[in-house]
């Protein structure tokens, strides 16, 4: 009778909440509002993890864990670039992956898929050879160092995947409880301890004790660098038991509420052979990868092109164009950074001196295109952009930067938008701009800009050239070209975000050959 007086209390604080939520189950990230540590009531946060490696298999078996190998297969969302938004298009990839824990580094042979690819161009090859402070890739154009994604990546891999996550947490000197959580419906007991400087939260499973998310708020240098301290859960799941260890097969990545990537891992084998020629890299390229400003660029004015007197394209892996007018300045696009906007802007104030800046013309929604409009509104610059395009700017200027802060974090302004429903005329004289939205299936997100004096057209992120010299998907451009003749416009040449200058009878020829009709085979 004593022994069940004394657990009642401990079941009932499990039983009641599920019983109130029949009707209305708590989303996952809710905090389990009757208090403490559910499956943990009676222990410090320690002891709670020490039980989550006994679940798991126990510490002899985890810490016996020296390398591992399995098939990886996984799709992720295009949230950075697809053409209209949400639901995003996808991408998927089929990998094999070696990791060797002991001597921290691992060996990704990598499939990926890309939806937007041209035909027969879709699937990109490569091997990813990686430590914390170095990578190397290997592909069909030879050998690259690898990105500052890719050592962001291999350190996760390492240190917080499910075979070592509890191990590091179990060994951290701030280990402590957080308040608890549900998830999948399910109360959790939820640790907190700091890595490479910022908390980890691992949520555990009050009734398996197995632990079931990591959650952290972070900076990438992926397309994500433009969102600042960005919310993410990664969800284990699908637990195989391997040589005595249960193994989560299944992660899932969400990121600000974005379910972004799914992985699946197969045939996982534990201890392998490993062969440390495999494992070699490039000392030349090894050193380069960690060089990289990933997405943080700064601008550069080497590559210089007058279109036309006082219409000035800045050339490089994103295009910018300063438009003096008899009233002042427009920026044509404001990507990748705001580094990178910045010194755009300076470059107004230094070739135009005393002229004001009259906008910054952002024509469309792929992130690296935006990346850089926070410093454009941290300056008090006014933005026209797409109507469509108004809620993602609005979230984007919103975002907190608080872990690397930019100048609008530190001196945060509202933002001067105009939006951009129809034709729109910036400015009069000989270097009038008029801004025309796309609104094709592709291009719904996008805006040209177009300059009746010289025929000249802006097409936004529609042109790009192929190594064989064709269009990298006609359809963006053949949406152009319905638009120029939807609006009686007069085009000799034609240029965009990744395209220099280009006449437009060379661009109807490419479309002409795009959609030449195959005669079927006799």
């Amino acid at each position: 009778m004593k022994f069940r007086i004394a657990v009642l209390p401990a079941l009932l604080s499990l039983i009641l909440p599920t019983i109130s939520f029949a009707a209305n189950p708590p989303q996952d990230g809710e905090l389990v509002q009757a208090g403490g540590h559910p499956g943990c009531e009676l222990v410090d946060a320690k002891s709670c993890v020490d039980e989550a490696i006994a679940a798991m298999g126990g510490r002899q078996r985890l810490e016996a864990i020296h390398s591992l190998r399995y098939d990886h297969y996984g799709h992720a969302v295009a949230a950075e670039q697809s053409y209209r938004q949400q639901p995003f298009l996808t991408s998927y990839e089929r990998d094999k992956v070696t990791i060797d824990f002991d001597r921290q580094r691992w060996i990704s042979d990598e499939e990926f898929i890309w939806p937007e690819a041209d035909p027969h161009a879709e699937t990109i090859k490569s091997m990813l050879v990686a430590t914390p402070q170095a990578a190397v890739r290997r592909g069909q154009q030879g050998i690259s160092p690898g990105s500052l994604t890719d050592l962001d990546i291999t350190r996760d891999t390492l240190e917080l995947g499910p075979e070592r996550l509890l191990l590091h947490a179990a060994a951290a000197g701030d280990l402590h409880y957080a308040a608890s959580q549900w998830l999948r419906a399910t109360p959790h007991s939820v640790v907190e301890f700091n890595w490479q400087g910022r908390p980890v939260r691992v949520l555990l499973n009050a009734h398996n004790h197995l632990p079931d998310a990591l959650e952290r708020t972070t900076t990438f240098n992926d397309y994500w660098f433009a969102w600042g301290d960005v919310d993410q859960r990664i969800y284990f799941d699908d637990w195989h038991l391997a040589q005595g260890v249960l193994l989560s097969t299944n992660r899932i990545d969400q990121r600000n509420g974005i379910w972004l990537a799914s992985s699946q891992l197969l045939n996982p084998e534990l201890n392998v052979d490993l062969d440390d020629k495999a494992f070699s890299m490039d000392p030349a390229m090894a050193a380069k990868s960690s060089q990289s400003r990933g997405w943080n660029r700064v601008f550069s004015d080497r590559q210089h092109v007058q279109l036309a007197p006082g219409i000035e394209l800045y050339q490089g892996a994103w295009n910018t164009t300063l438009i003096k007018q008899d009233d002042g300045v427009l920026v044509l696009e404001a990507p990748i950074s705001p580094s990178y906007v910045k010194g755009i802007l300076a470059k107004v104030h230094s070739q135009y001196p005393g002229v004001p800046i009259k906008g910054v013309l952002s024509t469309s929604d792929s992130w690296p295109h935006i990346a850089g409009v926070r410093q454009a509104v941290a300056e008090g610059v006014t933005v026209y952009a797409l109507d469509l395009n108004r809620p993602l700017l609005d979230r984007l200027v919103n975002a907190p930067h608080r872990l690397q802060p930019d100048d609008l974090a530190m001196h945060p302004k509202p933002p001067h938008w105009v939006s951009v429903s129809d034709r729109l005329v910036l400015g009069d004289g000989a270097n009038q701009a008029v801004l025309y939205p796309l609104r094709g299936a592709s291009t719904e997100r996008q805006y040209m800009v177009y300059f009746p004096r010289y025929k000249l057209l802006y097409a936004s992120d529609t042109l790009a050239m192929t190594a064989n010299n064709t269009l990298y998907d006609p359809e963006l451009m053949y949406e152009v070209a319905r638009a120029v003749a939807r609006e009686h416009l007069q085009v000799d040449t034609v240029y965009a975000m990744h395209e220099g200058p280009t006449p437009w009878k060379k661009v109807q020829q490419w479309l002409a050959q795009a959609m030449q009709t195959v005669e079927p085979a006799s």
